[in-house]
């Protein structure tokens, strides 16, 4: 099993903890990484983008000249595409581009990205994140404690209000529970941040 240490919020070694080689020492899978990384892009998208075609444009009840006689091309509407301010033709319309790739292939992708930031040294473990108060200042502290100064994921354990809070004026650290643990978050961080009652939870639900 790889073994990694555990840190106190002031940065000194509390104890050496077992990671799972089946979570966080597979073999990385770039390709599946890719696949869930431009899932989860996509569902991110909102896909408002919209054009007006003949039918919601306003105007156009009447015909604009009678059909025959005029010398004139016939014409049904003057909100008919040709027409300056008519209807368009086959513009985008609202639209879900959300997809889904199969869980097996999901679970493995995550296990790459965990597995990949233990590799790289990019994963600290801290025993626990108390905070009296929900403090920015006292999170960007503990931080600098573990000497971490980069876009950072903080992984906390269900509950932990105060941690979820301090950290919301931070603009490179992003905090969420292990239940919310996700391949692109993972991937955007440059180092993760996990209590070890989160790394428990992570095991428990890939291993």
């Amino acid at each position: 099993m790889t073994k990694v240490a555990v840190l106190k919020q002031d940065g000194s070694k509390a104890a050496d903890l077992e990671l799972q080689d089946a979570v966080f020492a597979v073999e990385p899978n770039n390709a599946v990484i890719t696949d869930a990384v431009l899932m989860q892009r996509a569902s991110l998208r909102q896909g408002t983008h919209a054009v007006k075609n003949r039918s919601a444009v306003s105007g156009g009840g009447k015909k604009p000249w009678k059909q025959k006689g005029t010398g004139r091309a016939r014409q049904g509407s003057i909100r008919s595409p040709q027409w300056r301010g008519g209807g368009i033709v086959f513009g985008p319309t609202p639209r879900s581009y959300a997809y889904r790739i199969n869980q097996k292939s999901y679970q493995l992708a995550l296990k790459s990205a965990l597995s990949q930031k233990v590799a790289d040294d990019k994963l600290v473990v801290v025993d626990a994140l108390s905070l009296a108060e929900a403090k920015t200042k006292n999170f960007k502290e503990i931080l600098a404690n573990l000497s971490v100064d980069s876009k950072t994921l903080v992984i906390v354990d269900n509950g932990n209000v105060n941690a979820m809070r301090a950290a919301r004026n931070l603009a490179n650290v992003q905090v969420m529970t292990a239940a919310g643990v996700n391949v692109l978050d993972v991937v955007n961080a440059d180092k993760l941040v996990v209590v070890q009652a989160a790394i428990e939870e992570i095991q428990g639900g890939l291993a």
